[in-house]
């Protein structure tokens, strides 16, 4: 199987699971699958959050997401529980499509990692 159909096929699986999971089956966009995973590397998951610690999430899922890649590294846990990365090296100039592409493959990576997607997929 191409790589891409591969790919298609696990971003599809975990659209699927957690839209039935978080969002009573409205279809989760990008955006709403990295905050959640933001909210998992935050490991509050029963807190509500403020706009600006929405955006603090999704920069935290990105920052994990992208870690791999070489292009984050950890830093540190403050007081308060929240993850500090710091920049390794600067993400390249991407067009949208292939942002898109490259944040869809580590957040399959990410949950591959996981255990979440069956290997009989």
């Amino acid at each position: 199987m191409a790589r891409d159909e591969q790919l298609k096929k696990y971003w599809d699986y975990i659209v699927t699971s957690l839209s039935d999971k978080f969002a009573d089956g409205d279809q989760l966009d990008l955006d709403a699958i990295i905050y959640l995973i933001g909210v998992q590397e935050l490991g509050q998951l029963h807190r509500r959050f403020k706009k600006d610690d929405k955006l603090n999430l999704m920069h935290i899922a990105i920052c994990r997401l992208l870690e791999p890649y070489g292009y984050y590294e950890f830093d540190h846990v403050d007081a308060d529980g929240w993850p500090h990365y710091t920049i390794k090296e600067q993400l390249p100039a991407l067009k949208a499509g292939e942002q898109s592409i490259l944040m869809k493959e580590a957040i399959v990576q990410y949950f591959s990692e996981r255990d979440f997607i069956p290997e009989e997929l």
